[in-house]
């Protein structure tokens, strides 16, 4: 029988664990997940072979330009503000092939399609979106009349599961400044197996030859996360398997303008192959990175006909649809922390932000962004409060999840789930937050 809005909304309410899914976090509830079109689904679903193979040429152009068999600036900025033994790591042999087994791009759906604004390799979102996967197929049981959602009822859970390459235990081991995740990584851990799967902390030490590890912490947070050296020793040596590798410029925000940087265009066509850097240069919003070294007189920078950074302040409001912010190895480098749009800062404000990223370049360099303005969606909310359903005109995130299978040239992306973040319109930066709406996605 088919339940009405209130009881759908109150039924996917009810099933929210008792620890939470986000610590000291909740949103708005909807009574059904969030459409798309079948188009766009399929896009969807190729996307992961294409961020895949991005990760792998990134990967190659990294080891190539450490080597010298590509320009050394390349490595020289992804290598910018890390510490010795972080170099030392991901540039180890045992990692040489190793790739995120997890890859998550934030997506905005603007009037000229959708655009990637980041690549995430270490992504919070994963048991959340397992769970509302779960929760909505479970109203779709009941009588709901929608579609199935994306990965299906078990699709993020047997995803999740199938990155680790040994039957031996995993540890999801999550750093201090990310335990606001905690709660959605223990409900995954104990979905999939409670006695294989368990959630660590930092100071966790009992690992086993053959065990697994689920690094839940950005490498810059490696000083405080007390068992990081064992675990990366551990792992060189090849008793334990970890995944992301300890690769740090895999996570690094200017990835994407280096895509664009002209002087690697034909790097990008022969590593990724001429489709897939067609493609992405389609879907990635045209960025730079902000480097003061200075040009020539007659130099400029490509679209902006800027011929120094400092003249980004003297753009009035209307020409500063850009978004600055801190590329990686960073705390302020997720979160939506760091992250400057000047079309929606005064101009003093602004002004301290350019100054801000010239600043930084030389330890924790930063990003320029083309802003592209993600289209008003609708989409409905039950109000507790008031015992009414609301109708919110708001803007929308998609977070595919991708999890990779395999080893080599055997490895596939596969598409598990899509977590859709819906913020009022009047929010320019779209994240979790209180007043968004947070469901799983289906086709129309």
């Amino acid at each position: 029988m088919k339940l009405n809005p209130e009881a759908a909304a109150d039924f996917v309410r009810s099933r929210i664990p008792g620890k939470g899914l986000f610590a000291g976090m909740d949103w708005r509830i909807s009574p059904a997940p969030f459409p798309i079109e079948k188009r766009l689904v399929g896009e969807f679903e190729k996307l992961g072979r294409t961020l895949l193979q991005f990760n792998k040429a990134v990967n190659q152009v990294y080891r190539k330009s450490v080597e010298g068999k590509l320009p050394p600036w390349v490595a020289d900025y992804l290598d910018r503000g890390k510490p010795e033994q972080i170099l030392s790591w991901q540039r180890s042999a045992r990692f040489k092939s190793e790739v995120p087994r997890v890859i998550r791009p934030d997506i905005l759906l603007t009037d000229d399609g959708f655009k990637i604004t980041e690549l995430d390799s270490v992504p919070g979102g994963i048991g959340l979106t397992a769970w509302l996967n779960e929760t909505y197929s479970e109203l779709r049981e009941r009588g709901q009349d929608f579609a199935e959602v994306i990965g299906g009822k078990t699709g993020m859970r047997k995803g999740f599961a199938s990155i680790f390459p040994s039957d031996g235990k995993v540890h999801v081991v999550v750093s201090k400044e990310s335990e606001t995740y905690v709660p959605e990584m223990e409900w995954i851990s104990e979905a999939i197996d409670p006695g294989r799967f368990k959630v660590r902390d930092s100071h966790f030490k009992d690992f086993q030859p053959g065990d697994n590890v689920y690094r839940f912490f950005e490498l810059f947070d490696v000083p405080n996360v007390k068992n990081a050296w064992q675990i990366f020793d551990s792992a060189e040596r090849g008793d334990l398997f970890v995944t992301p590798a300890p690769k740090a410029f895999l996570e690094e925000k200017m990835l994407l303008a280096l895509l664009w940087n002209r002087n690697l265009w034909d790097v990008w066509r022969q590593e990724l192959g001429e489709s897939f850097a067609r493609k992405l240069h389609q879907v990635v919003p045209y960025s730079w990175v902000i480097d003061p070294t200075p040009l020539p007189p007659q130099g400029a920078f490509p679209e902006l006909n800027l011929s120094d950074w400092t003249q980004l302040k003297a753009l009035s409001q209307k020409e500063r649809d850009l978004i600055l912010k801190v590329s990686g190895f960073s705390e302020r480098a997720w979160g939506a922390r760091g992250v400057y749009l000047g079309s929606d800062m005064p101009h003093t404000d602004w002004s301290e932000a350019v100054d801000i990223a010239i600043q930084a370049f030389h330890k924790s360099p930063f990003v320029l962004q083309r802003y592209h303005k993600p289209r008003v969606v609708e989409m409905d909310w039950w109000d507790f409060e008031t015992g009414k359903l609301n109708k919110m005109e708001g803007r929308v995130r998609l977070c595919p999840y991708y999890f990779v299978e395999g080893k080599g040239d055997s490895q596939r992306a596969r598409l598990c789930g899509i977590l859709a973040t819906i913020c009022p319109a009047d929010k320019k930066i779209i994240h979790g937050m209180r007043d968004a709406i947070l469901a799983p996605v289906t086709v129309i």
